[in-house]
């Protein structure tokens, strides 16, 4: 395959502010990390509530910019560290409540019309919360965040179990259990390296008994034989991150590429790539924007999202995600018209809530830009 491409910028200066068109731009987002995007103020806010005293600063402007400072290390495990501070904020129904709303609303602000948002249940029972009360919480702030976007905004809940702990099983059980009421699927996080998704093979079948979705991240700081396990042993429908894949394909001096097997099997398959590309630049999986590998990935068929992964702690949002890539590529409302209606076509959605978005929402949105 050749991969000439003119709307592709050869270099693109540092970003500057976000185009207008931009942020008014219809925008899915599959890949948000509930403890990753909190308000700095809340966070203060919290802290003091619940007696926390371990925060490097009670200045809203400041915390945000020592988040973006911590993970800006190059390191996937230096990168999770930061979320010893949002976690410990989160362990009351009120706080979830307040933080899921809060969530719901800053999306619906940044012009996202549709929202799958990820967290660990069993990080946040610190003061005696069930996992059950955890989920009905989170649940319940997501209904209220809708509700004060005046319905700009639908937004699912996806239920993370984390890699070290060995509860995965526990809570693909809760998944199933709350998946009509507002939780769309299961994932699993937390440090790739040394805790391959394989051992959590249960948890994913138990899912597939009960026709359950989920994605695995896979692919972020180990390379393509997570990604492989994770779609071939595991069942992944979608993989968080997966820019690794590239370590499976060959691109040629002359401007083609060669697809290794596993690589042609994701392509061909249309199975979603959750790109973040702000993250893969804290976490070291990618060195800059101008050659993060979601050009290649795009330009090779992949079916590509764009995401933002961790709001505060990458200081980021889905607008500055866009912003990004149109700075480092050309990429105008086309290309991020076709990464929405992907994002939402991998929606762990029924289709006809699918089709209505993207007939009645994103398409009109775009149409709407000129």
């Amino acid at each position: 395959m050749h991969l000439s491409d003119n709307s592709t910028a050869e270099s693109a200066a540092a970003p500057g502010p976000v185009a207008e068109w931009i942020r008014r731009a219809p925008k899915a987002v599959l890949h948000d990390h509930l403890d990753g995007g909190l308000r700095p103020a809340t966070i203060i806010e919290l802290a003091r509530e619940c007696g926390y005293g371990d925060l490097p600063t009670e200045e809203p402007a400041a915390l945000a910019v020592w988040f973006r400072d911590a993970a800006d290390s190059g390191s996937l495990e230096r990168y999770l560290e930061t979320f010893a501070h949002t976690c410990a904020v989160m362990q009351t129904r009120d706080a979830l409540f307040r933080v899921a709303a809060e969530c719901a609303e800053d999306l619906a602000a940044d012009g996202v019309v549709y929202a799958e948002v990820r967290y660990a249940p069993e990080q946040h029972q610190e003061r005696g919360l069930s996992l059950d009360e955890v989920v009905d919480a989170v649940n319940e702030g997501l209904r209220e965040g809708e509700r004060r976007a005046g319905g700009r905004i639908t937004v699912r809940a996806l239920l993370t179990g984390m890699r070290h702990t060995r509860r995965s099983l526990e809570i693909a059980e809760l998944t199933v259990a709350h998946r009509d009421r507002g939780v769309a699927g299961f994932d699993i996080a937390g440090g790739e390296i040394g805790n391959p998704p394989a051992d959590h093979l249960p948890a994913f079948q138990h899912l597939k008994r009960h026709n359950c979705h989920f994605t695995i991240h896979a692919g972020e700081a180990v390379g393509a034989e997570s990604i492989h396990e994770a779609v071939q042993v595991c069942g992944a429908e979608r993989i968080g991150h997966g820019v690794r894949i590239t370590d499976d394909i060959q691109v040629h001096d002359d401007g083609t590429a060669t697809l290794g097997h596993l690589a042609a099997y994701v392509r061909d398959n249309g199975i979603a790539l959750e790109v973040c590309p702000t993250s893969n630049l804290q976490t070291g999986a990618a060195k800059d924007y101008t050659t993060h590998p979601i050009d290649l990935l795009r330009r090779l068929g992949f079916r590509v999202t764009l995401n933002t992964d961790n709001r505060l702690v990458s200081g980021t949002t889905m607008s500055r995600e866009f912003q990004h890539m149109a700075d480092a590529f050309g990429y105008g409302p086309e290309v991020f018209e076709r990464f929405t209606v992907a994002a939402v076509e991998s929606a762990f959605l029924p289709l006809p809530e699918r089709r209505r978005i993207i007939d009645e929402v994103v398409r009109p949105g775009y149409a709407a830009l000129g």
